[in-house]
């Protein structure tokens, strides 16, 4: 009788957390949504103005970045390096960075946000297109990103080639 009795409180209580799961209220996450966009969008305007420093402050110690066609920058310093050199090569070239659309997603305590970008050139025009991925993690109330990965959709242009080198001047035939 006694093994009957544990059985039923056994049950009735399994019922009764069967049904606490299904009434849970979803979890509302569109504020670390919008955090995660903000700092994304945050992340751009500091490329485009060259803040190196205010872009490194978006990512947690440890971070990874990788962007294309570079080794990936591990840590603040890295990036700090990486990123100082792009910036200067893109306002050399008079070029701009910007996102085109994206979406996100979050968990707990990680979420994801990935989309689009292009780059702009001087006229405005879009001279290259490409993706991201990041993974933010929320620390003591905090988003920060922990890995970085952006590529392009077509490899970047070849350099013009090389101009021959002139023939050298060949003697005029001897007068006869």
């Amino acid at each position: 009788m006694n093994r009957i009795i544990h059985a039923a409180v056994a049950a009735a209580g399994l019922l009764a957390l069967a049904g606490c799961a299904q009434n849970a209220a979803p979890v509302d996450t569109a504020a670390d949504a919008a955090a995660i966009h903000a700092a994304t969008n945050a992340w751009v305007a500091a490329y485009n103005a060259g803040d190196a420093d205010k872009i490194v402050a978006l990512y947690t110690d440890d971070a990874i970045m990788m962007p294309p066609d570079a080794a990936a920058a591990i840590g603040h310093a890295a990036m700090k390096a990486y990123l100082t050199s792009d910036m200067a090569a893109s306002k050399a070239a008079g070029v701009s960075f910007a996102l085109d659309t994206d979406a996100s997603g979050v968990s707990g305590d990680l979420a994801w946000h990935s989309g689009t970008f292009h780059v702009a050139g001087a006229n405005g025009a879009s001279v290259a297109t490409g993706k991201y991925t990041e993974v933010w993690h929320k620390a003591d109330g905090k988003w920060l990103m922990i890995r970085d990965v952006w590529n392009n959709d077509a490899p970047a242009a070849a350099a013009p080639a090389a101009a021959a080198p002139a023939a050298p001047p060949t003697a005029a035939p001897p007068k006869k």
